[in-house]
């Protein structure tokens, strides 16, 4: 009896065990299927328009700038925008757009001459806040952190053109760099996402990564070589995606003339207690221009060669479109992303 009674107790707790696995296991799997199965929904397309500028400044204000002199706006959630042309700027390339509200954005033109441009009456009218008529003069990325702003640029005489603002881009103050760029090597004006300006706890630092025919992570004034595909104007990285914690992240890039090569479209990194790089698993599908986390876990990357989701922090890769993009971001109160690139294209992902 009492043999019996401790076989059938050790049974009862194998069976619940099991059970507890098998709800774990279904926890997990259906998780993972749930942001799988969600959906990229196209709302705009047909513009003669290519969009690498993209900010969603709150839960329902989004802001794309482009070719051919475009802004649009969308102020119920990316459902709907409103196209713009902005006036004497017909033939400029807006490639970065930092937007503050539904009034209050900045763009920038790349190019010679390069301009910073403002609106404060959400895009009827724009005052010119930044220009630079040097030739050779080319701006790429911009970012911000509350009043803090930085813009980024290719070298100008054999150094990193920067300029910072702290008036939320009313004004902008050239500064001068210690970075040596090597030759053939430059930032990609791809996604305005190759420069991040980390926030007041580090001391409003930058972090920004080159391209071409060398690719680094420029961080605490040191510039350190990435283990990237390199050796071409088409090559290396495009773009940063910084995880919540702002202390790691995923840096995202390829070769744009060769987009499906998938063997080197993606490097993560951490930055403290030093910088240390690592390898995803499985890559994305191929060149990715720009990415975004989601979560802490869930990051989406976007590129000429399709969208791609992860949901382990970057480690492995699974491509949910085929559909090219530019750009992505997400909202702030973190219930969907907006992508954009090419033809006015502009999609949701809500998840």
């Amino acid at each position: 009896m009492l043999l019996n009674a401790c076989r059938a107790s050790i049974c009862l707790k194998l069976t619940i065990l099991y059970m507890r696995s098998l709800l774990i296991i279904f926890v997990f799997c259906f998780s993972f299927s749930g942001i799988f199965a969600q959906t990229i929904t196209v709302i705009e397309q047909g513009q003669k328009v290519s969009i690498r500028g993209l900010s969603i400044p709150s839960a329902l204000v989004v802001w794309v700038s482009g070719s051919n002199g475009m802004v649009a706006k969308s102020v119920d959630g990316g459902n709907t925008f409103r196209w713009m042309k902005v006036e004497g700027y017909a033939r400029r390339d807006f490639r970065d757009i930092e937007a503050f509200d539904s009034s209050t954005a900045i763009i920038m033109a790349i190019d010679t001459p390069a301009h910073i441009l403002k609106t404060t009456d959400g895009g009827l009218t724009w005052k010119k806040v930044f220009e630079d008529k040097r030739p050779g003069m080319f701006l790429d990325a911009m970012d911000f952190s509350g009043n803090n702003g930085v813009v980024i640029g290719d070298p100008m005489n054999g150094k990193t053109f920067m300029a910072v603002s702290n008036d939320n881009g009313d004004s902008w103050t050239p500064k001068e760099t210690k970075n040596s760029m090597m030759d053939g090597e430059a930032f990609f004006a791809s996604s305005g996402s190759n420069i991040k300006l980390l926030g007041p706890t580090t001391g409003f630092k930058t972090l920004f990564v080159s391209g071409g025919m060398q690719s680094r992570m420029f961080f605490n004034g040191n510039g350190i070589n990435l283990p990237l595909q390199s050796g071409r104007n088409s090559t290396g990285a495009n773009g940063l995606a910084l995880h919540p914690n702002q202390k790691q992240g995923i840096i995202i890039g390829g070769d744009f003339a060769n987009d499906k090569r998938s063997d080197s479209a993606i490097l993560l990194f951490s930055l403290y207690p030093k910088v240390t790089f690592s390898y995803a698993v499985t890559p994305p599908s191929g060149y990715k221009s720009a990415a975004v986390f989601l979560s802490k876990t869930s990051v989406l990357a976007c590129g000429t060669s399709g969208v791609d989701l992860s949901v382990d922090a970057g480690l492995n890769w699974k491509t949910i479109s085929n559909i090219g993009f530019h750009v992505a971001v997400k909202s702030p109160d973190g219930k969907y992303a907006i992508m954009a690139g090419g033809n006015g294209r502009i999609a949701k992902f809500q998840f």
